[in-house]
């Protein structure tokens, strides 16, 4: 049984875990996680039109342009799968990208993921690699046996230049820049819930089935289980 009409946005910072959220939520509620992302990435690998005009940007290193972004992201809200809800994670970014989502989807609840800078801060410079075997630790979450060694083979592990706590303050910064005008966009339109997020996703998913179902958007009984 799927949900009747449930159309999501989630918004975050980087490291908040909206992708394990919305994925969690999609497998709940029967309805399609829909991550810009993945969507550039399968319309550059199936060589359409629009991934082409994607793929000319991405290898430039460019933004592509909002209005390849409404287009693709237009185009995946007609398929059958969104016919009874989604959850958009990625989109949009910009108060133009917003516009034009009001114009060609009806959008019910927008999620605002939060937590203080240090717990995110924590949570992705916290993740390590092994850059032999490609295994992922957790310093805290999910340590290695002996301190920074790979348990697997034994190589030592390294962390992400995105993950190095410099790294992620200055990302926290351009994303609070970048998202203020859509956070206050969605806010005004009454719209916008805020979700602290600063424990893991095991507490975190009740926290936003709990907000669904006090805006009437219950989960499907087959999977309250899973809540």
């Amino acid at each position: 049984m799927l949900v009747q009409n449930l159309r999501l946005v989630f918004i975050g910072p980087p490291g908040i875990g909206k992708g394990t959220y919305a994925s969690a939520i999609s497998r709940i509620y029967g309805i399609p996680h829909i991550s810009t992302g993945d969507i550039f990435r399968e319309e550059i690998e199936k060589q359409t039109e629009l991934g082409k005009k994607v793929e000319s940007y991405v290898k430039k290193g460019e933004l592509v342009p909002d209005e390849i972004v409404i287009e693709v992201v237009k185009n995946r809200l007609q398929k059958e799968d969104c016919k009874e809800g989604f959850i958009l994670d990625g989109f949009p970014r910009t108060i133009k990208q917003a516009d034009a989502l009001e114009k060609f989807a009806k959008i019910d609840l927008v999620l605002n993921f939060y937590a203080p800078d240090e717990v995110i801060i924590e949570r992705v410079s916290g993740r390590v690699v092994c850059p032999n075997c490609g295994a992922i630790y957790h310093l805290k979450f999910m340590p290695p046996k002996e301190p920074w060694k790979c348990d697997k083979c034994g190589s030592k592990l390294v962390r992400r230049p995105d993950d190095e706590p410099e790294v992620v303050k200055k990302r926290l910064e351009i994303y609070r820049k970048q998202f203020a005008p859509i956070i206050e966009f969605y806010r005004k339109r009454g719209l916008l819930v805020d979700v602290e997020a600063s424990e893991l996703a095991d507490k975190v998913v009740p926290k936003i089935v709990k907000v669904l179902e006090e805006h009437g958007f219950p989960p499907p009984r087959s999977a309250e289980s899973c809540g």
